[in-house]
């Protein structure tokens, strides 16, 4: 859903490169375990079948470098790397509740 959520928005949610390489090792180590050391115990068609979550990697790192980065967006761990600047709405609404209060003589 990630990808289908980056190409709607036309953009991609900030993740560390520390986070990135963690997942590009996690991906790369269960391809490799699948590959060659559980070759004699698994189908040719199960080997790879496990292709597919580097399909999906290599997918989400073409986004990210074709989309801007967006780093007010969520991560997939909800966390936020820097707030949104408030909307013109907002301001005004702010600017008209300090404009109605009454002063002080």
């Amino acid at each position: 859903p990630q990808i289908f959520i980056n190409y709607k928005m036309k953009s991609v949610a900030h993740m560390p490169w520390r986070v990135l390489m963690y997942k590009f090792f996690n991906t790369f180590i269960d391809d490799v375990f699948a590959f060659f050391i559980m070759s004699n115990y698994m189908t040719k068609k199960h080997r790879l079948m496990t292709l597919r979550d580097d399909i999906v990697f290599f997918i989400f790192l073409y986004q990210r470098y074709i989309y801007p980065v967006d780093k007010t967006r969520p991560d997939e761990f909800g966390f936020v790397y820097e707030e949104a600047p408030p909307s013109a709405p907002e301001l005004k609404g702010e600017d008209s509740a300090q404009e109605a209060k009454p002063q002080a003589a």
